[in-house]
């Protein structure tokens, strides 16, 4: 039939990285899905691979890289006839990229991402916009600029009831061990009307949850001129009917105000749960990764946040073995993690990043002695979990039913507000029935490890 578009590819897709990557390969995803392409999980059946890519520290990029040559691969064993790699590496490394990855068919940046269609459709021509089709082309990208908004197409790769929404892309900070702001760009908010308009979106698909995501969310809309973006913005999400859970990813202690612990803590959709990176605990350790703050106040703020939700869950992450670390900073950082305020803690050792302020620095912690203050933390933190674990022992939460536990089907598996997807513990329910998506009422009534178990005992909301 004239002028009917010919069948897209069969297009499989691999995603590397955070959560803000994820949102990206959705939006990618969106765009071949509104130009018909059909999606496979076995890489052996795709016609075309598409990989986004992590280009964060030395360990995702080793990642991506063995990533992207077992993708490769496919074009002998499988049906595979153009790989696609996209996102941070990309945008960070294009040039080293297109030397050493002659496999790769097209690479796209983080600007990019609408160029997927013509990428994975192999067209001969390709929008002035997308440089990087072109194999001859030698133009790094330089920080991106891009950010995706409701109006753009977007297939949600996590379970039906749960979404991130990015709320804002880059970064304005100059951490001295981050190099975030030299490929995602300078901080750049969403329009307020247009988050609240995605949210609409989903949950008219189904969604219940959402978890908010930027670099900075504290710093939300102070670009647009608002003081008090996120604040505003919480007050608005509260109001979409529908959405249960509304959880917060990634505040910056130096932005947190009074008003959005307020706001937090009122709005009754916005679950208990702060997710708040603080690096470390000794001020000269925080003064050399230009974070700023100490132990005292970051005490001060913890105890603000507590004040006002005294349930709520504390997440954040430290870094150990940044240069200059000495065994009295460490101990700090040790002593302020077993005083118990965190529910999660995650803990990476510190690697050099090339484009960032500390590259250059010595790195004068050796590697054995940032393995065994990594091990040291974290078992500073189990402590923690196990007697926080154990004090809900006996209490009604409620638990988002996530479907059958992979290992056996007699279990279900869920999530307290308190867990975030993918990143923190579980509920693992040994009695009770619920179809994934349900929020029940749970009894606790063991723990195991980082996860606790529970019967469900009341019926479905």
């Amino acid at each position: 039939m004239s002028g009917t578009k010919a069948r897209g590819p069969k297009v499989g897709v691999i995603s590397l990285g955070c959560s803000k990557n994820l949102v990206d390969t959705e939006v990618m995803l969106g765009h071949l899905d509104r130009d018909g392409c059909s999606f496979v999980t076995d890489p052996a059946e795709a016609e075309v691979l598409l990989v986004n890519t992590c280009g964060f520290i030395d360990a995702a990029r080793e990642e991506s890289i063995r990533t992207v040559l077992e993708a490769s691969r496919y074009k002998e064993t499988g049906k595979l006839k153009r790989l696609v790699v996209a996102g941070c590496m990309v945008q960070r490394y294009a040039e080293e990229l297109r030397r050493e990855l002659p496999e790769v068919d097209v690479f796209l940046g983080l600007d990019q991402l609408d160029g997927v269609v013509a990428a994975a459709r192999g067209s001969a021509t390709a929008p002035n916009e997308l440089p990087l089709l072109r194999a001859t082309e030698s133009t790094r990208p330089g920080p991106a600029s891009y950010i995706y908004d409701d109006r753009t197409p977007r297939r949600l790769a996590t379970p039906r009831w749960t979404a991130f929404v990015k709320i804002a892309e880059g970064c304005d900070h100059t951490c001295s061990f981050c190099a975030i702001p030299s490929f995602r760009g300078l901080f750049r908010s969403r329009r307020p009307e247009s988050v609240v308009a995605e949210a609409e979106s989903l949950v008219a698909g189904g969604v219940r949850e959402i978890n908010l995501i930027a670099q900075d969310s504290s710093h939300y809309g102070r670009d647009l001129g608002m003081k008090e973006g996120l604040a505003s913005l919480l007050e608005d999400l509260d109001a979409v009917p529908g959405l249960r859970w509304i959880r917060v990813h990634y505040l910056y202690p130096n932005t947190v105000t009074d008003q959005l612990i307020e706001t937090m803590a009122r709005l009754p959709r916005v679950v208990k749960y702060v997710d708040m990176p603080l690096q470390h605990a000794h001020p000269a350790t925080l003064d050399r990764m230009r974070r700023g703050g100490s132990a005292e106040r970051h005490r001060d703020l913890l105890g603000r946040f507590r004040a006002a939700m005294p349930d709520a869950a504390l997440r954040t992450t430290f870094i150990v073995g940044f240069p200059g670390e000495t065994e009295e900073e460490f101990e700090a950082l040790l002593d302020f993690t077993a005083e118990g305020w965190f529910d999660h803690v995650g803990v990476f050792a510190y690697s050099h990043e090339e484009g960032t302020p500390a590259h250059d620095a010595e790195d004068d912690v050796p590697a054995p002695v940032k393995r065994r203050r990594l091990d040291r933390l974290m078992s500073a933190q189990q402590k923690v979990v196990r007697a926080r674990n154990a004090s809900l022992v006996g209490r009604v939460v409620e638990v988002l039913v996530e479907g059958a536990h992979p290992e056996t089907e007699h279990l279900l598996t869920g999530r307290m507000a308190g867990q975030a997807p993918e990143v923190d513990g579980q509920v693992l329910l040994n009695d009770g029935e619920a179809e994934p998506g349900a929020i029940v009422p749970v009894e606790i009534t063991e723990t195991a490890g980082y996860d606790l178990v529970g019967r469900i005992v009341a019926a479905v909301r």
